[in-house]
């Protein structure tokens, strides 16, 4: 594993994979689907967690460009449009790389969709390898496959790198019990089993996701994005969110 910098605070978790919804990167006034200033805030976060030595890979979502299922609800075949959002997800993981490149973060994008010009194609040992030499790597086109979500391609590949957590950066501040924006008085989780959020139906991610953390036992942190040095604080083990695990 890559060595930890002389001097740093220790941090909890060494590899994670970092899960972003592609709506944080949505402009809010500006209405843009990739906003420059969220795109280098969010990069900033993203580097100042690799400059602790943690090993990052991250899967970025595609709904500020396009959702496959609402795709399919205004007429657009399920598998066409699944296919469309994993292109989406491809223009994030690219924007991200570029920010991150020009911050001084050494990256790389991998594909689950062959595009050879512009990712490398998902190879395991090729990206545990990147990890370990202290790259950044992004994975990009989803699991590859229509009807799997980018939450199934963060649980896919955690398990697959045996990742020590999911970092899941929301809008949201961790699980509640019921929804916080209809019930003022909706309690807060810091910490849940994968089992009672199951028995709760709590919408911690969908159900694909959800198994294989579960099976292969890779912990999920739900925290908002939006909230100072996040990502740093939850490295360093510091109460964040919610923590789900079995």
């Amino acid at each position: 594993m890559q060595d930890q910098p002389a001097g740093q605070p220790v941090v909890k978790y060494k590899r994670v994979v970092l899960k972003l919804s592609g709506e944080v990167l949505r402009g809010g006034k500006s209405g843009d689907p990739i906003d420059a200033g969220i795109l280098e805030k969010v990069c900033a976060q993203v580097k100042e967690v690799h400059e602790l030595g943690v090993q990052i890979g991250l899967v970025i979502g595609g709904g500020n460009i396009f959702r496959g299922l609402p795709g399919a609800q205004r007429g657009v075949d399920r598998t066409t449009g699944d296919y469309m959002g994993m292109l989406a997800t491809v223009i994030n993981g690219l924007a991200l790389m570029d920010c991150l490149e020009k911050m001084g973060v050494n990256v790389r994008v991998q594909s689950a969709i062959p595009m050879n010009e512009i990712a490398e194609p998902f190879i395991l040992r090729r990206a545990i390898r990147h990890l370990e030499k202290g790259r950044v790597v992004i994975f990009v086109a989803g699991t590859g496959n229509p009807y799997f979500s980018t939450d199934t391609t963060a649980a896919l590949r955690a398990s697959e790198m045996h990742a020590d957590i999911i970092m899941k950066a929301t809008k949201v501040d961790g699980i509640y019990d019921r929804d916080p924006k209809k019930f003022p008085d909706a309690v807060r989780y810091d910490e849940i089993t994968f089992i009672d959020a199951l028995r709760q139906r709590l919408n911690v991610m969908d159900s694909t996701a959800f198994s294989l953390c579960l099976d292969n036992n890779v912990p999920v942190l739900v925290f908002n994005l939006a909230e100072s040095h996040i990502i740093k604080r939850a490295a360093l083990g510091e109460k964040v969110g919610t923590l789900v695990r079995n």
